[in-house]
């Protein structure tokens, strides 16, 4: 046997590994890149679930501001948190509904309605709202957050957003 031989042989074998371990790697890879995303794509997702159920629509008394409680869930990666959370709910005269997240948009206080003043007030720096959501004193920086309502089935359900704090514009958390 001579050294081109022998050469040409390891050449081979080389060659022949390498397409092996190729063949291996990429199977490796197209197995291992979904199986990756799968474990790691949950603790990446950040989901909360927004429709709550405030209340049965013929409960609520046209024109009379009613706070109203339910649950939401938020879903960080694994981490299932269940929290309360308030809205303030007004009836039209045509029965639909106006809904307001129950945190002042100064710095996220609750505030309560002053029935004899006609008004939403915030404790905590005198904010100061209309019935409409309208700035009427203090330091908000914008109108009550409105949440958009709907009737179900004779139930007012409601996508529940939180919204920044102390800033003009209206950009959801």
């Amino acid at each position: 046997m001579s050294t081109e031989e022998g050469a040409s042989n390891t050449s081979r074998r080389t060659f022949l590994a390498e397409v092996i371990g190729a063949c291996v790697a990429f199977l490796a890879m197209l197995i291992g890149i979904p199986a990756a995303g799968a474990a790691v794509g949950p603790a990446l997702k950040q989901t909360q679930s927004g429709q709550i159920t405030v209340g049965r629509a013929d409960s609520f008394q046209v024109g009379v501001p009613t706070s109203a409680e339910s649950t939401t869930t938020t879903r960080d990666g694994w981490l299932e948190t269940t929290a309360t959370v308030s809205v303030w709910v007004v009836k039209q005269p045509d029965g639909s509904f106006v809904v307001y997240n129950g945190h002042c948009t100064h710095l996220g206080c609750a505030y309560h309605w002053q029935a004899d003043l006609n008004q939403f007030v915030c404790p905590c720096h005198a904010g100061v709202y209309a019935k409409d959501g309208i700035v009427m004193a203090g330091p908000p920086p914008r109108p009550l957050d409105q949440l958009e309502a709907t009737v179900v089935d004779g139930m007012v359900e409601v996508e529940y957003v939180n919204y920044r704090l102390g800033v003009a514009g209206k950009v959801p958390v």
